[in-house]
């Protein structure tokens, strides 16, 4: 056996002794410290890549909030708009969303990534520019769905690409680095909203629709960019390696075992339907995003119940976001520093469990304020656990499978989320809140147990080494590999 085999086998029987099977889920092997050559790879890579990715995600998700944003740029007055049909409005692009989730699935596994993604970049691009020319509830509700659709293949498409590119112990950050570009977006788009607002001549343009031109006509742009210039294999030419950078990047390639092919294993996916904690993934992803789905849409909303202005609304809006993004960073650096995922991830559900708390029960409507922003500690949990699943899912269609469907809960939480903000139940809308609550003690159960049974097979893969030589190109799963090791 050569070192490389050595190294992507991770041979147990060398690497851990009997004083080490207590200490499972230590990673400090993972984190060797780089060489000057894997650094200045590393960086190539990240000037290639995150740039690229971090924009993408922040249009994503600006666009997406385009009809948060609208409401406080009287959407709802323009377009004469019930309760009800803003409900319709703000849940419908869910309902795209899950429809292209499994053709989608396909397509990754089929078509170069990069391409892939320039070309539905460029298609919700249009569809939010073309929603300038909406006149009803009709139209606007059409396009929603369309722009779910095109929208829908990004994260699959992003967290993919990071799992090819980097080691595991590299991809919290660079995860956490374009989920912070969701409170970025939050951010920007509140100042554009803003600015939309105080725009002293609007040249007989609704000022919702100067908001969809502006950020349709840049997503277009960036459609271009993205075609063009976002790699998908790390042995790129444009990332002109040397022959040592080579070897690395074969190595790397070992170690975070992720091996493009085109195809199709369905053992994978009946393996993955088998595994308690594919459903334990889940079904706390659903419950997260169905507060997702409510806040995203109603913050501006709730603000206004409130009774703040349309225009304080919007501040609200862009204090949410920056309180997003510090709960991501905190819950990567946490990872990090303490090298746990699930134990961080109760943690940050804690605290959006604290921040709803403490909305529902604040008499003072400024103080409530702290509740929104500590609700968003679920930000944190959420890219831990598309980290943790990235992390621990071995087998490409295994993991396009578990990305995939994940997204489809995704989709049915966020889906479901606005409608549980009764109208009559305003401005507290405690049922909601409750149910909030609720779905989050639940997710802090199903993650513990997950790395309890995770932790299991560690101890027994530890205490009682394979012998078997495993290799990347063999494209097993983590169950079919008895060298793989969970990080938990």
């Amino acid at each position: 056996m050569d070192m490389q085999e050595k190294m992507s086998n991770k041979s147990l029987t060398s690497a851990y002794d009997k004083e080490e099977i207590g200490r499972y889920d230590d990673y400090e092997q993972d984190d060797v410290p780089m060489s000057a050559e894997e650094k200045a790879l590393v960086r190539k890579i990240d000037l290639y890549i995150l740039p690229i990715i971090c924009m993408i995600d922040f249009f994503q998700y600006v666009d997406k909030a385009t009809i948060q944003y609208s409401a406080s740029l009287n959407i709802k007055q323009d377009l004469s708009l019930s309760p009800t049909q803003y409900n319709v409005i703000s849940s419908i692009f869910y309902l795209g969303f899950l429809v292209y989730q499994f053709p989608n699935n396909f397509l990754l596994q089929k078509l170069p990534i990069g391409r892939y993604i320039g070309v539905i970049i460029f298609l919700w691009g249009a569809v939010i520019a073309c929603t300038t020319a909406a006149t009803n509830f009709a139209q606007v509700t059409a396009l929603r769905f369309l722009l779910g659709c095109f929208e829908a293949g990004i994260y699959p498409a992003l967290t993919l690409l990071v799992s090819t590119f980097y080691r595991k112990s590299e991809q919290a950050v660079r995860l956490g680095l374009f989920w912070i570009f969701n409170g970025v977006a939050t951010v920007v788009g509140g100042l554009i909203s803003y600015g939309i607002q105080v725009m002293p001549n609007d040249h007989g343009i609704a000022k919702w629709k100067w908001l969809m031109l502006i950020l349709g006509c840049c997503t277009v742009l960036l459609s271009a960019v993205t075609f063009f210039f976002l790699i998908d294999n790390p042995k790129s030419p444009a990332l002109q390696l040397n022959p040592e950078q080579e070897i690395l990047v074969e190595e790397r390639i070992r170690d975070n075992g992720v091996v493009r092919t085109s195809a199709i294993k369905k053992e994978q996916m009946f393996e993955a339907l088998k595994e308690f904690r594919f459903w334990a993934f889940m079904v706390s992803c659903l419950f997260i995003t169905i507060q997702n789905g409510a806040m995203v849409s109603y913050i501006p909303l709730i603000a206004m119940d409130f009774g703040f202005t349309g225009i304080q609304s919007i501040f609200i809006t862009l204090g949410s976001g920056l309180s997003f993004i510090v709960w991501i960073g905190l819950a990567v650096f946490l990872s990090k520093k303490t090298k746990q995922l699930f134990y961080i991830i109760a943690l940050c559900m804690c605290i959006d469990i604290l921040g709803l708390i403490l909305l529902v029960a604040l008499p003072d409507v400024r103080t409530k304020l702290i509740g929104v922003y500590l609700s968003n500690g679920f930000g944190g949990a959420y890219v831990l656990m598309m980290t943790a699943l990235s992390n621990n899912v071995s087998g490409y269609t295994k993991k396009i499978f578990y990305n995939g469907v994940f997204m489809v809960f995704y989709t049915i939480g966020n889906f479901v989320g606005p409608f549980l903000m009764v109208d009559s139940t305003k401005p507290v809308y405690l049922p909601a809140m409750l149910t909030y609550i609720i779905c989050n003690c639940i997710v802090i159960l199903l993650m513990l147990l997950v790395r309890a049974q995770m932790a299991k097979v560690n101890r027994q893969r530890i205490s009682n080494p394979s012998s078997t030589v495993t290799n990347v190109e063999d494209n097993l799963t983590d169950v079919q590999d008895p060298n793989f090791i969970y990080r938990l």
